[in-house]
């Protein structure tokens, strides 16, 4: 693959904006449409575009259950592979926020609008507005975040997912080479929603049997300890 003349790009990152949304009954149906795309407009490399044909031709025949499931898993509970690419930058923090409404007036200044429930750091919108750009100009605005998708792709090739081929021909795309780079482990989900230990959590101090179902008793207040009222 030549990386230093950007191809011809549109319909390939139409095609990998699809593969990275939910995989639902309908994108199934038009995988030999993306197939198509993919082989006509050869701006991947041989063995990615065979990887990618990989990857639809599991989504093509794994049960669908199946397949969702493994999406939600896989995109849905960690940070590391998170497709929120703003994620990877800036948390939770407050600077979140201003990256977002600038995100979205670069697409606007476009003429790309987004839809009330769309936000413009997910990687499939990020996509879908690169592939209105001309090849140059798109394989700019994908170096900008090459390393977040260096990371993305690391973290699923640690899980040993099909989605990494995705991610490597992202990068490839941006004009580099796809390889590891150190991931942070993910914080285990029960750990996140722990409480403070300031709050000690629900505690069982002073229960007569701690660790099993503790009887709930309602008292009726007497009118003598409902207090004087003036």
């Amino acid at each position: 693959m030549d990386f230093l003349t950007p191809p011809e790009m549109r319909l390939t990152l139409r095609v990998l904006a699809k593969l990275l949304g939910y995989p639902s009954a309908e994108l199934r149906a038009h995988l030999g449409e993306l197939r198509e795309a993919l082989a006509a407009e050869r701006a991947l490399g041989s063995a990615r575009r065979a990887e990618l044909e990989a990857l639809m031709e599991s989504l093509a025949r794994t049960p669908a259950l199946d397949v969702e499931a493994a999406y939600v898993e896989l995109f849905d509970r960690g940070r590391s592979t998170s497709l929120h690419l703003f994620e990877h930058v800036h948390g939770d923090s407050r600077d979140r926020g201003p990256a977002m409404v600038d995100l979205a007036q670069t697409y606007e200044k476009a003429g790309l609008y987004l839809g009330p429930h769309e936000l413009p750091d997910y990687l499939p919108v990020v996509l879908e507005f690169a592939s209105t750009q001309p090849p140059r100009e798109a394989r700019a605005f994908l170096a900008e975040m090459v390393h977040i998708l260096q990371a993305i792709f690391s973290a699923l090739q640690q899980r040993g997912s099909a989605y990494a081929s995705v991610l490597g021909a992202l990068v490839e795309l941006a004009g580099e080479k796809a390889h590891a780079v150190k991931v942070v482990a993910d914080e285990p989900i029960d750990d996140s929603w722990a409480e403070p230990a300031a709050f000690d959590g629900c505690s069982a101090k002073g229960q007569s049997r701690p660790g099993e179902l503790q009887p709930v008793h309602v008292v009726r207040k007497s009118p003598a300890s409902e207090g004087v009222r003036a």
